[in-house]
């Protein structure tokens, strides 16, 4: 769930579907004043949070994909409702969060394969420009669900706050 200047919020709803509870995960949009909800769709999707500008909603889906579990990452341009592929490769692309001056784009990549967002995963921290531009790999190390859940950027947008996971001790 995210909170756009007190009047949106952008959440992921749960909706049964062949007697899971979690079979349908799509996309809202409520509007604070007015309670009007909108469902945008995209299931199975995660993640959403607002550009600084309100101007985009960005995501993680399936929805371009064919193989059960391939998340990449997407965009909504909220007027126009365009939609925006991020990210188009084979690996399994989670949580895109906007720095707070809107210049660059940090997410969760998982090896190619990963179903959902687990823990205990080879992942990699990779940034881009808000539009998908000049992706590169940051780090890579042991992670994965609860690394980058929440948006984590400094006010300054020079870092961000990301969860690794220890390695465990080897047993004699």
């Amino acid at each position: 769930c995210t909170l756009l200047d007190a009047s949106r919020i952008a959440y992921v709803g749960t909706e049964m579907k062949d007697g899971n509870g979690w079979g349908l995960r799509p996309l809202y949009l409520l509007d604070l004043n007015t309670g009007h909800e909108e469902n945008l769709g995209f299931a199975p999707a995660d993640g959403p949070e607002f550009s600084p500008d309100g101007q985009w909603l960005y995501f993680n889906s399936e929805m371009a994909s064919a193989t059960s579990g391939h998340a990449q990452c997407f965009r909504m341009n909220l007027s126009s409702r365009l939609v925006e592929q991020l990210t188009h490769d084979e690996r399994v692309n989670w949580f895109p969060h906007p720095s707070p001056d809107d210049q660059w784009l940090v997410s969760l990549s998982y090896p190619p394969g990963t179903e959902g967002h687990p823990a205990d995963k080879a992942v990699r921290l990779r940034v881009s420009r808000p539009d998908g531009s000049e992706l590169r790999v940051l780090v890579e190390f042991n992670g994965g669900q609860g690394t980058i859940n929440v948006p984590s950027w400094a006010p300054d947008s020079t870092r961000f706050a990301y969860v690794a996971y220890p390695q465990a001790a080897a047993i004699p």
